[in-house]
């Protein structure tokens, strides 16, 4: 029930950082620039942004199984029509159509977690949830490179559609909505789409759910951007291939992989706490993003990637922003809370990538490698600076986070 939600959201976080990598090849193919590829990330984000709250809402209405296996559908299409693109358009249509489809396959797994599961555990679900879609960053990363390399990026979006719309089949097919006989929440919310519309509305009065809100806008404004851009600095600055480049790439989210289900355990089982963790992490992030900024171009390779570990390692922050949203509303809007604090997210990457985008062509030098623009160290210093901004506006917002200790406080709320 929880597994087959879980791939459709690792090919959706897939899609997340697949243009970082595949940027030089866009540039060839469209004659792209830096401020085009940061819009046709940040297209994905649009449209993810757009439709967070609303598949929330469907979620609530009409179950995990048939709101899911329809966005794996369009997720599908969209990626197949990212692959036969032949205009810029047609490229920045399919990528609308990826981000739509993937807007409800995180809201609807942590529905799926909160249904199948214990409430204790929602915070280590929620952790565990987080790490799918790193490793389906992981799979954008140098997965995606050696493929891109083997079958060209083209070929590559083909098979990721073919087998998108096969998990979304699967999910039609296997999936249930909980577990049969089980009882809906103490105040469930009436059948229909009109019900969770007005539960979308008590949870958007709520002034508790705007904290993790804005926290986590602009902690993803700072990840998205680093998932972006990641591969073209090491290949810029660096002089590595897309393949090398990747690799080192890769290393806030193989850190992730260990700290983000950690974090949620460490949480939900021994401090028993989710501002004060958040609050720490985030602080040391924005310390490392300055560190980063300081030290840029100067450090050999190896810093580099340790640097990153030690990144990813601190954004694990953001895997308590879903329980906090969650256990500051009433429990039968779960799917609607998770997508408002989600949405947050999301929206900060739908606003940032393009404008960073901008600041790297406006320090663009001429410089073209291989009929893509390169850029120098100093027009990543200006991106990455904006970043480590935006992870210090996170910790210092954090201070207005509710302290829920991992239960329902809604009822508690004043």
């Amino acid at each position: 029930m929880w597994g087959i939600p879980a791939a459709l959201f690792l090919i959706a976080f897939f899609h997340r950082a697949a243009p970082g990598v595949i940027a030089k090849e866009l540039m060839q193919a469209f004659g792209a620039t830096g401020t085009l590829i940061g819009f046709l990330a940040a297209t994905y984000f649009y449209a993810y942004a757009a439709f967070m709250i609303p598949g929330g809402v469907l979620i609530d209405a009409y179950g995990v199984r048939r709101v899911v296996a329809g966005g794996g559908a369009v997720m599908g299409l969209g990626t197949l029509t990212m692959a036969a693109a032949g205009a810029t358009w047609v490229l920045f249509a399919g990528r609308f159509l990826v981000g739509l489809g993937a807007t409800v396959t995180f809201v609807g797994l942590l529905k799926v977690a909160s249904e199948w599961f214990p409430p204790s555990r929602f915070g280590t679900l929620s952790a565990l949830s987080a790490t799918v879609g790193i490793l389906g960053s992981l799979t954008a990363i140098v997965p995606l490179a050696w493929l891109a390399s083997a079958a060209g990026w083209r070929g590559s979006f083909v098979l990721i559609g073919v087998g998108t719309l096969a998990a979304a089949v699967l999910c039609a097919w296997l999936v249930r909505d909980r577990p049969g006989g089980a009882a809906r929440a103490a105040e469930p919310v009436a059948p229909g789409l009109g019900a969770a519309l007005s539960g979308m509305m008590q949870v958007l009065r709520n002034r508790h759910t705007w904290p993790p809100f804005l926290t986590f806008f602009f902690l993803y404004s700072a990840f998205g951007n680093l998932l972006l851009w990641g591969v073209p600095f090491l290949r810029d600055v660096y002089g590595l291939s897309t393949t090398t480049a990747s690799l080192y790439a890769s290393a806030p989210s193989l850190a992730l992989l260990v700290s983000a289900p950690l974090t949620g355990w460490v949480s939900d089982r021994m401090v028993h706490r989710r501002k004060a963790p958040y609050t720490m992490l985030t602080a040391g992030l924005a310390g490392l993003w300055i560190v980063l900024v300081l030290t840029l171009g100067a450090q050999p390779l190896w810093g580099v990637f340790v640097l990153f570990f030690a990144m990813g390692i601190f954004s694990a922050a953001f895997v308590l922003t879903w329980p906090i949203g969650r256990e500051v509303n009433p429990p039968h809007l779960a799917g609607v809370a998770v997508a408002v604090v989600n949405l947050g997210g999301f929206l900060g990457a739908a606003l940032t990538q393009a404008p960073l985008g901008a600041l790297l062509d406006a320090r663009w030098q001429g410089v073209m490698v291989a009929g893509a623009r390169a850029y120098p160290v100093e027009a990543y210093r200006a991106a990455f600076g904006a970043c480590a901004a935006f992870v210090l506006a996170a910790a210092l917002l954090s201070l207005l986070l509710r302290e829920t200790r991992g239960v329902n406080v809604y009822g508690a709320c004043d």
